[in-house]
């Protein structure tokens, strides 16, 4: 293959791929990744009180999986952080569309909103133990009032981008108001609002690592409190890759739900 044919077909913007070299590629650099660490670690470059081997990380999720504990501070960090995401999600969503459609909404809310979203989450977090304590509750607040804000202003901007051009055509049709919210608002938000939650999913892991580091008795952030506390790097690791790993299930969970409900968006691509 010559330079330019190289070029032509894979570094041209928004050119298909085959499959097989997308999949490759991403194999590509995470073996790379990988090698690097097993390089480092194992010549005694870098030594394993900092940086443990690939084994190491290995052989403590394995004892972690195998006593069972694993898997209760995934079942505690999940339900805290669903839960926190789905309360913030189904309150914010409505608003925000609201808020980028009628201008009376956005004159009253974005004062309040966006001082908000600025205030940082974590100075919040003894004021919630105060008023709540470290259980389940404070959790799914911090976790709350994270995304809660920040995804108003994300999906009031996506209701904002919609073409005044569909709703006067609709007006024209004969549409009424609450016709044009439910038929021409709201679906063409849905790709937006989609993509918002998505985003603002990892912001919640984020949130919630905090909020277990910070108080907590259980869960994932927990777990790499007590391995920190433990000199125990391995566990420290094995905390941040289920992290990870169940951030990515999430992610491509979101983009199959996106395909499934809006298919023609993938038209072509």
């Amino acid at each position: 293959m010559s330079t330019m044919s190289f070029l032509d077909r894979y570094l041209t913007p928004k050119l298909a791929i085959p499959r097989k070299t997308e999949f490759g590629a991403g194999i590509l650099v995470s073996g790379t990744i990988l090698a690097c660490w097993a390089i480092a670690t194992y010549t005694g470059f870098v030594t394993r009180d900092f940086l443990p081997a690939p084994s190491d990380v290995w052989n403590s999720f394995v004892e972690k999986v195998s006593n069972g504990s694993l898997q209760k501070h995934i079942g505690v960090s999940l339900t805290e952080i669903y839960l926190g995401f789905f309360l913030s999600s189904v309150i914010a969503i409505p608003i925000g569309i609201f808020m980028g459609g009628f201008k009376i909404v956005q004159a009253a809310l974005e004062p309040v909103v966006n001082f908000m979203r600025y205030l940082p989450v974590t100075s919040l977090i003894p004021l919630l133990i105060l008023w709540i304590g470290i259980g389940l509750e404070e959790k799914v607040a911090v976790i709350f009032l994270g995304t809660f804000f920040q995804q108003i202003v994300m999906v009031s901007d996506v209701a904002r981008g919609v073409h005044a051009d569909l709703f006067n055509v609709s007006y024209t049709l004969g549409a009424t108001r609450g016709q044009i919210v439910s038929r021409v608002l709201v679906p063409a938000t849905l790709s937006g609002v989609l993509d918002t939650l998505r985003v603002t999913m990892g912001w919640a892991w984020t949130f919630l690592v905090v909020a277990e580091l910070v108080a907590a008795s259980s869960g994932l952030g927990y777990m790499i409190l007590q391995s920190m506390r433990g000199l125990d790097p391995a566990g420290i690791f094995v905390g941040i890759f289920v992290i990870g790993f169940l951030g990515l299930i999430t992610d491509m969970a979101f983009k199959w739900i996106k395909r499934l409900v809006l298919p023609w968006e993938y038209v072509g691509k």
